[in-house]
């Protein structure tokens, strides 16, 4: 089942975007500037998904960027791009086999639905986004559980980011 941006809470949707693209509604598909969501805003991660075989750092990233900047943000409405990433986003792997958007990782990791999962379950989903074969579910649970609980502090005004590359909120543990 594919979720529809209206399958999220406000609550869940805000947290989503404070920790992957906090200038979302702002950007055109490039953000350096915006702390703690590290150099990937969620149309780059979609331009890497969908434009891609083999995406390689360096060359790979600045084409990434000029085509989420210059061709797929402009062409593509902002909920269009949040409802591909909620439904496309990589979340590791169970089973041997890949784990793509919220719904089927709930399933996969929770054996239920989207709609069923605590907070906590969801924020443990959206802190795999940024590393998910690091920083898994079940896998990596305690490391997991570390980065929701600062994820947490970030959410309730705790911790603010010190720069864009501080998506690890002052986490010092190698990943």
């Amino acid at each position: 089942m594919k979720l529809e941006l209206n399958d999220l809470t406000d609550e869940q949707l805000q947290a989503l975007l404070k920790v992957q693209d906090q200038n979302f509604y702002n950007h055109k598909g490039f953000d350096i500037s915006t702390p703690g969501t590290g150099v990937t805003t969620i149309s780059q991660g979609l331009v890497k998904f969908y434009y891609f075989d083999k995406f390689k750092p360096g060359i790979g990233k600045i084409k990434q960027s000029l085509i989420a900047r210059f061709a797929f943000d402009p062409m593509t409405p902002k909920d269009t791009i949040l409802k591909l990433f909620i439904n496309e986003v990589y979340l590791g792997q169970h089973n041997g086999k890949e784990v793509k958007g919220f719904e089927n990782a709930a399933n996969a990791y929770l054996s239920k639905s989207f709609k069923e999962l605590t907070w906590n379950e969801y924020l443990g989903l959206v802190a795999m986004i940024r590393s998910p074969n690091n920083l898994h579910y079940l896998k990596d649970k305690e490391v997991n559980q570390e980065r929701v609980a600062r994820i947490k502090k970030v959410l309730a005004g705790e911790y603010v980011p010190i720069d864009n590359s501080d998506w690890l909120y002052g986490q010092k543990v190698k990943l």
